[in-house]
């Protein structure tokens, strides 16, 4: 057995490491438990670990705000000068060149389960439709086949899993027929993860054969994608541009034109939609600039004192928070993960970790006892040569299906879907019920292609929408 080739040197490199105490129990495990745990071991860089625990475990970062921090600059959602109409008209068709010519793939972070939502399964195949029940991995597929049929030119769709939901995420959309697109055309892969620490920076254990391992964070997509072949792929396809936002938002501008033109025309490295923040706590990070660099500054961070300044008339200053909806150049993945390295800062967050104590015995503890890294990918920015920020607009961008009910819950989201449908239909030319204080009377749900490319509203010209009517029209 290799395993049994390779346990000595492992044991060896552990203990010299100081790190020994992973190999606790290995008389105690059979051959498939020797097997797990010798392949999890191998995979771990004991001297890069042991950088990490002395830098963000045994001692805890501090958070430093710049001096010089600033409130990053960023493009209108909508054109206010001539100059800048010729721009966004000269964006709009860049963008739609770039689909037409089949340079644009698409990246969705899947990796959760839909706990919160109190529902069991990948988050993706989570029933957000809200006459239909269709997933939210459907509403993305839709956007996909209105743009393939639209544009004529196929697009990749990368699909990063996690080790708890890759399987079940694979069998759901083979399921469902992959919605229709070509199966070639939907590639999988999982996220990378990181070992937890205790405390004193030992590595814990899950179990006797296995170490307490948890995703690295949405930073990590990046090294995935290069681990995974995906970056290569994307040369083999020649897609020099990423389309990246996370499964939780059926919302996301995941093929817009001008989002996609005004990255390639300013020279972006990457790219990010803002919403202008609803007040000062809002919980979206913040784009800041700092040394001439764009970065973000978690809402936890900001002082409040930057955080409640406003401008003359009243504004936010720090008006631009992060949905999480960028737009990426493959050659700047591909420089950030160079070597098989991923060259993103870790993020510290202390947690309850059940673990393997000496004895063997499973503990659970009652308050966090453990330290969990991440890594973030708006911590890219700032390692970008040039970034570009967009404004978007709240209604049409941004409807994150996190809690049952409440703020950027599923309720929320199926009220923002039926009311950018119904938008959709009144700027179509249907006449849409509405009471008297405006609002919709009658829930008419869009299907994705359908919400993605409007025109083909036309075969329900002359329907009338009656006041309690509950459809979907496709």
């Amino acid at each position: 057995m290799q395993y049994s080739m390779n346990s000595c040197t492992l044991q060896t490199a552990a203990s010299a490491a100081g790190q020994g105490q992973v190999f606790r129990f290995w008389n105690e495990l059979d051959d498939a438990g020797r097997k797990k745990l010798s392949g999890q071991i191998a995979a771990l860089d004991f001297e890069e670990l042991n950088l990490l625990a002395a830098e963000y475990v045994i001692k805890r970062p501090e958070t430093t705000i710049p001096a010089d921090l600033e409130p990053a600059p960023f493009f209108p959602a909508e054109p206010r000068t001539g100059e800048e109409k010729k721009l966004y008209f000269q964006a709009d068709q860049t963008g739609e060149e770039l689909l037409r010519i089949g340079k644009v793939c698409l990246l969705t972070v899947a990796g959760g389960q839909g706990t919160r939502l109190g529902f069991e399964g990948p988050k993706g195949t989570y029933p957000i439709g809200p006459v239909s029940g269709r997933s939210l991995f459907e509403y993305f597929a839709g956007t996909v086949s209105a743009a393939v049929k639209r544009y004529g030119k196929p697009v990749t769709w990368y699909i990063m899993t996690s080790v708890v939901n890759d399987q079940d995420t694979r069998n759901f959309f083979r399921e469902k027929n992959f919605f229709g697109l070509d199966p070639e055309r939907v590639m999988f892969f999982t996220q990378g993860s990181m070992p937890a620490f205790g405390t004193d920076g030992k590595l814990l254990l899950g179990a006797k054969d296995s170490l307490s391992l948890s995703p690295n964070g949405h930073g990590g997509t990046l090294l995935a994608l290069r681990n995974s072949g995906a970056l290569d792929r994307m040369v083999r396809e020649n897609t020099p541009v990423i389309s990246y936002f996370q499964v939780d938002n059926p919302l996301a501008p995941m093929l817009n034109t001008r989002f996609l033109g005004l990255h390639e025309l300013t020279g972006a490295e990457m790219s990010a939609i803002m919403l202008p923040k609803t007040n000062p706590y809002e919980k979206l990070g913040n784009f800041c600039t700092s040394g001439g660099h764009t970065q973000i500054i978690e809402y936890s961070d900001l002082p409040a004192n930057l955080a409640e300044s406003r401008n003359p008339d009243g504004s936010l200053r720090f008006v631009a928070g992060s949905p999480a909806i960028h737009v990426i150049s493959r050659d700047f993945v591909a420089r950030l993960t160079a070597g098989g390295k991923l060259r993103l800062p870790w993020h510290r967050a202390d947690k309850k970790v059940p673990f393997i104590n000496e004895a063997g015995t499973l503990v659970k503890p009652e308050s966090p006892n453990a330290v969990k890294l991440e890594s973030f990918i708006f911590d890219a920015l700032p390692l970008a040569s040039k970034t570009m920020i967009l404004a978007g607009k709240r209604e049409t961008m941004f409807a994150p299906t996190k809690n049952q009910t409440g703020v950027d819950s599923a309720e929320s989201c199926r009220e923002m879907l039926l009311d950018r449908d119904a938008a959709i239909l009144e700027k179509a030319g249907f006449t849409f019920p509405r009471d008297k204080a405006g609002k919709r009377t009658a829930d008419i749900e869009l299907g994705p292609a359908l919400a993605a490319d409007p025109a083909g509203l036309t075969r329900f010209a002359g329907r009338k929408i009656v006041p309690g009517t509950r459809e979907v029209w496709e």
